[in-house]
């Protein structure tokens, strides 16, 4: 039988390194690759996921695995798909959430298609998160990693039947702890490298300076109002301002205030209480289903509607036109359009779609 082959998606880290070393002990005929996306030189620091230092600690560590090597010029899918649709999304008054497009359109999408060209039967990612198959069903699960601390079920929910087939997740089992001593062990340049945590091509963070720079705008100060309509104040620009917002408002109301509406049209900022955040009930679409093909009935699960809040029981609704409705049994604080929201049963992922409207 010949031997598979897999194509290690290498971003320069400490996870990917290790996917790529067991994938390799597991018997694989392994090619790595890293996926140039942008930049990094123009936007941030030489640090920044992308930057050609990152390109370099990978080559390192194929180089040190025997590998062959490759860097894919990913440039215009990126720009169009996750870095145009962020400033798009901002614009209409959503909160994007860039690595779930990364996920949908490039690292999953045009990875897997070269992974094919090249004859390769998986790609395989750093991604702390489990792939099985159901033998009733015959369908493919995503469930969380081991270590619960890491998982990154939230980011990865968008994955088809197709492409979970063809996928896998090496560190899904390990810690991240016994991921570091893993390339501690093999010498890896990447063992004591930290974990990126901001979106790469905003690595300051500063959404408004980057929107800026990119397109050439500049985004008109408007009023903040407080819930009665009453003007409270100026904003620099309503894009740079999320739900549940209270650092850099500027305003001085006697107790906090929060962001909790914006009018993209009037170029208006909402801030009140934070009780004015708390709500329930979402509608989202564009919903992907794993353990079966479609929501045909109410199902009981607990849910995520945001990458660092902790999982709360909610009931999810069928509706039409591909909506869904989740209940949650206590009202939730800053539910905000954009963002995704994710359905688990225990360590299964149900399903996720992006929230579109809050009630």
């Amino acid at each position: 039988m010949a031997q598979e082959k897999a194509l290690i998606a290498m971003s320069g880290g400490v996870d990917s390194s290790v996917a790529a070393y067991l994938t390799m002990q597991e018997g694989f005929a392994c090619i790595g690759a890293t996926m140039r996306l942008y930049e990094a030189e123009d936007h941030g620091p030489e640090s920044a996921c992308c930057s050609l230092e990152q390109v370099e600690d990978a080559r390192s560590v194929a180089y040190r695995l025997g590998l062959p090597f490759y860097v894919f010029n990913f440039k215009d899918d990126f720009r169009c798909h996750v870095m145009e649709a962020f400033i798009r999304d901002y614009e209409n008054g959503l909160t994007p959430n860039p690595c779930v497009e990364c996920n949908r359109y490039l690292k999953f999408d045009r990875l897997l298609r070269r992974a094919k060209e090249l004859e390769c039967q998986y790609v395989v990612t750093g991604h702390y998160a489990r792939i099985e198959k159901d033998s009733q069903t015959n369908r493919y699960l995503l469930k969380k990693a081991v270590d619960e601390n890491k998982d990154q079920t939230y980011f990865l929910y968008c994955l088809t039947q197709a492409q979970l087939a063809h996928i896998r997740f090496p560190l899904g089992e390990l810690t991240k702890a016994a991921a570091r001593e893993i390339a501690e062990l093999q010498g890896f340049v990447t063992a004591r490298k930290k974990d990126s945590q901001d979106i790469c091509f905003v690595p300051d963070g500063d959404y408004l300076s980057f929107m800026e720079r990119y397109t050439g705008k500049t985004y008109p100060a408007g009023d903040f109002l407080d819930e009665s309509g009453k003007v409270v104040g100026q904003h620099k620009g309503a894009v740079a301002y999320t739900l549940g917002q209270r650092k850099g408002l500027g305003l001085a109301m006697g107790e906090p205030v929060y962001v909790c509406g914006k009018d993209m049209a009037a170029n208006t900022v909402t801030v009140g209480p934070n009780e004015s955040l708390m709500h329930s009930t979402l509608l989202a679409n564009n919903w992907y289903w794993h353990p079966f093909e479609t929501l045909t009935e109410p199902l009981h699960v607990t849910a995520k509607a945001r990458s660092r809040m902790t999982e709360q029981p909610a009931t999810v609704y069928p509706m039409e036109n591909g909506f869904a409705k989740v209940v949650f049994d206590q009202p939730q604080r800053a539910i905000t359009p954009g963002q995704a929201v994710v359905l688990y049963d225990g360590d299964t992922v149900v399903g996720g779609g992006t929230i579109r409207e809050v009630l």
